[in-house]
């Protein structure tokens, strides 16, 4: 059994209608490891399993983040772009999975929820944030990877292309009043009223009609599904086998400023 100290994804009913999915690796910022974005898919399908389930309300531990990408330590065993290729299916399972869980979800984002972070909050169907919090993914200043097709169309759909681009190209972060501007956020909320108004909302949304929610969710999905282009594994390859991308890494885990070179 996983301590609640090790790095986990877990979920709980709330009540009778709503379940609730957390990351937990607070001592940093709830990035998930390889193993968390497994337990995600597992938990997904548990929740879809539980019959009474009408809303799934995602969240990270504590109320430091939702969930700062991935756990960086994952990448220092990578060798070629064939492990990039490996990582970016894997984290697509996971991500692809609870954007198709067959309830409405609210994602819960106080602080920041980057990188994958991001793209995991973007997969949710409402976004709640507190004032503090921020979105986006800075990999151009950062590990120098890249983001697969699918997680663009999703950021494409809740920031608006231009938005998207300009935070990706200049490796900025977008503040939770802009991402309320574009109509990602639903709402901002005060630390203190959050979990009062995620439980209202909640109880708001389990109180339909079962059915009409869940083909509210599929006719979404399959809307979105008509945006999601192709296989991007030559893009992978290039970025995770770079020399840039090791030094990225690098120079995260050690505090300092990459120096690119382009290959």
């Amino acid at each position: 059994m996983t301590s609640h100290s090790e790095p986990h994804v877990r979920w709980e009913r709330d009540g009778t209608h709503t379940a609730c999915l957390t990351f937990s690796h607070p001592r940093l910022r709830n990035a998930l490891t390889l193993s968390m974005y497994d337990e995600l898919e597992k938990a997904c399908d548990e929740i879809d399993a539980a019959d009474a389930v009408r809303v799934t309300v995602v969240r990270g531990a504590g109320e430091a983040a939702f969930a700062a990408g991935t756990d960086i330590r994952e990448f220092t065993s990578f060798t070629s772009g064939a492990d990039g290729i490996a990582y970016e299916h894997r984290v697509g399972r996971a991500v692809d999975r609870l954007a198709a869980l067959r309830m409405p979800t609210v994602a819960i984002v106080r602080g920041p929820a980057v990188g994958a972070g991001t793209i995991l909050a973007a997969s949710c169907d409402i976004v709640l944030a507190t004032p503090d919090a921020t979105f986006g993914a800075p990999i151009g200043r950062t590990l120098g990877n890249c983001l697969a097709p699918s997680a663009l169309a999703r950021l494409y759909t809740g920031f608006g292309r231009s938005r998207t681009l300009q935070a990706l190209y200049t490796a900025q972060l977008i503040t939770a009043a802009q991402a309320h501007e574009t109509g990602f956020v639903s709402e901002i909320i005060p630390p203190e009223a959050l979990e009062e108004r995620a439980a209202a909302l909640s109880s708001q949304i389990a109180g339909c009609a079962p059915l009409t929610l869940a083909a509210l969710k599929e006719a979404d999905r399959r809307v979105l599904a008509t945006t999601v282009p192709a296989h991007a594994d030559d893009l992978y390859a290039t970025c995770y086998g770079s020399r840039d991308f090791a030094e990225g890494v690098t120079a995260f885990l050690t505090k300092r400023a990459p120096v690119w070179e382009g290959r």
